[in-house]
């Protein structure tokens, strides 16, 4: 009950403009929408691509396959690191059979301490183009929080940056009600005349 009266007397003060009253109401609608809106829709966009990651993935592993390659040479001497954890690959010259019996050749990563003439694994598609490997647990989980955490970020920016256009026309609003109450009691004060 006292919280009503404390509304309703608010309400009546001669001082209260109509934009103070807009820029209460928004300041409470962007605290729900930065507290409860942006983390919601993060979470929707982070489920969703989630579920889109994990259907690429198994496409992926559908059409893609392992087979064994035959390194013949090293492509560069640089380390670099590798997909696979960070350890330290090289660039190679591998060779495989494909399905069709033709032999291919191809560019890949290999572990460092591999040689000329070791065998190593590398994935091909249906067409026996090497390929990536398809996305596992750890890429499908940072693709996951990553698009959750940008879209939580990027509603948020969008809902301060709405606040502040808000704030800014409230503001514009607000000083031109006092000029234009200044300029009906200012004579009255000064004794001018308009």
């Amino acid at each position: 009950m006292r919280t009503g009266v404390c509304v309703r007397r608010r309400h009546r003060n001669p001082l209260l403009r109509r934009s103070d009253i807009v820029e209460t109401w928004t300041a409470l609608v962007v605290a729900v929408l930065l507290v409860v809106g942006a983390p919601l829709l993060g979470t929707v966009a982070a489920v969703r691509s989630d579920g889109h990651a994990r259907a690429v993935a198994a496409e992926q592993r559908a059409e893609r396959h392992r087979v064994g390659a035959l390194v013949t040479g090293r492509a560069s001497e640089a380390p670099a690191s590798s997909e696979d954890g960070g350890r330290q690959s090289f660039r190679a010259t591998v060779r495989w059979t494909a399905r069709d019996g033709t032999t291919r050749d191809a560019t890949a990563r290999v572990p460092a301490d591999t040689r000329a003439g070791d065998t190593v694994g590398i994935w091909v598609d249906s067409r026996d183009r090497r390929v990536p490997p398809p996305a596992g647990d750890t890429e499908i989980l940072e693709h996951t929080v990553t698009v959750g955490a940008f879209t939580t970020l990027g509603t948020a920016l969008v809902v301060v940056a709405g606040h502040r256009a808000v704030r800014g026309a409230a503001m514009r609003r607000r000083l031109a009600e006092w000029d234009r109450a200044w300029a009906r009691t200012e004579p009255r004060w000064t004794h001018r005349r308009t």
